[in-house]
């Protein structure tokens, strides 16, 4: 089991504890757990889907990284595939205050990198700020989204985003999580490969400025990472933060990332070049290359 778990895991009631002990003790758990794996939890602990994804917070509030305000918050997504998947909030020392992830938008870009397609419900230990209400607003599942908080009763995402202002608002048609593949060209080592598939598969409907973020660590794995437009704009969520959540939630650290590429079109309305160099050195990498993305 993961160190940064363990605490957390003390505190749970000893039908959970049984019942997670073998998935956590996993050298490959990611954070997230499968459709068959929830339903023999739900099965071990009597628990239905709401009260376990609220048991389970401690456990994702775990994976925050919190070094400005120490305050850890975690989110877990349930997607329609029966899949479930942690996030957590995180922060970078020596970054600007932009380039930090809330829970909620961690939870459900873990979601959409790890394949899932749709978001039933969306579980956190604090309610959503207005700026996580927009970001949610951007996926296909819409206003319909479930919302879940400790010691309040369930409630859609209309319900905290009344008067809500989004993508389809502007005939947008293909929403976030929906599968798109943009066409670029796959060229390069695979550290640029999974870049440019990243950038591939980003969701930028309103600047079309597609991108994707692969970065290596010491460890030698490569976690790739889509830019996520948000048709308010400001919660927008760059491809780089895209690719440490995947890293954080595997339990690997931001500081040991050895090389990075970024990937996106050189003619593009929007550049994430800068920012994320900037975030990049901030965190310890100074090996970052640049891919601009060509049509096939």
């Amino acid at each position: 089991m993961h160190p940064r778990f363990q605490p957390s895991f003390a505190a749970l009631s000893p039908e959970l504890q049984t019942a997670l002990k073998p998935i956590l003790d996993a050298d490959d758990f990611s954070a997230r757990f499968s459709a068959p794996q929830i339903a023999a939890i739900k099965q071990h602990t009597a628990l239905d889907d709401d009260a376990l994804a609220l048991a389970l917070l401690p456990l994702a509030a775990a994976c925050a990284v919190a070094p400005l305000s120490n305050f850890d918050v975690g989110a877990v997504a349930r997607g329609k595939s029966g899949n479930w998947y942690f996030g957590a909030n995180m922060e970078f020392a020596g970054a600007t205050m932009q380039q930090t992830v809330h829970a909620e938008q961690s939870a459900v870009t873990h979601a959409w990198l790890s394949g899932e397609t749709a978001l039933e419900a969306v579980t956190v230990n604090y309610s959503p700020c207005g700026h996580c209400r927009q970001f949610m607003n951007e996926l296909n599942s819409g206003t319909d989204l479930r919302i879940c908080l400790p010691g309040r009763q369930p409630a859609t995402l209309g319900d905290y985003l009344p008067y809500a202002f989004g993508p389809r608002d502007l005939a947008i048609e293909t929403l976030l999580l929906d599968p798109i593949d943009h066409g670029y060209s796959i060229s390069g080592d695979a550290l640029e490969q999974q870049a440019i598939k990243a950038a591939n598969a980003s969701h930028a409907p309103y600047s079309h400025s597609h991108s994707g973020v692969a970065v290596e660590t010491l460890s030698g794995r490569i976690y790739a990472g889509r830019y996520a437009e948000n048709a308010a704009f400001n919660p927008s969520l760059p491809p780089l933060q895209a690719a440490l959540i995947l890293l954080n939630m595997h339990g690997e650290s931001c500081s040991q990332i050895g090389r990075a590429v970024l990937a996106e079109r050189a003619s593009g309305k929007l550049i994430q070049r800068q920012a994320t160099e900037a975030t990049l050195q901030a965190l310890g990498c100074q090996n970052i290359r640049y891919v601009e993305l060509q049509k096939a």
